[in-house]
């Protein structure tokens, strides 16, 4: 099982949020968008500063990014 990191992006600082073994990347862009809405909710202030949640494999190679906003609005 491959091991993905989860990083949350603001402007061009990288923080790490964890990371976890996945059976495939299909699996880690549901997380990252998981991940997106709930630090939406918990830090809203995310939301309208262009921030983004990242996906990179091990060997630090970005598989996918998601803006941090609310999924399902209006």
């Amino acid at each position: 099982m491959p091991y993905f990191n989860f990083d949350l992006v603001i402007g061009a600082e990288f923080k790490n949020q964890g990371g976890m073994y996945l059976e495939n990347t299909e699996n880690a862009i549901d997380k990252a968008e998981s991940l997106a809405s709930e630090l939406c909710i918990v830090r809203p202030e995310l939301c309208s500063a262009g921030c983004a949640v990242r996906v990179t494999d091990g060997d630090s190679n970005e598989l996918y990014r998601t803006p941090v906003e609310l999924v399902g609005r209006g």
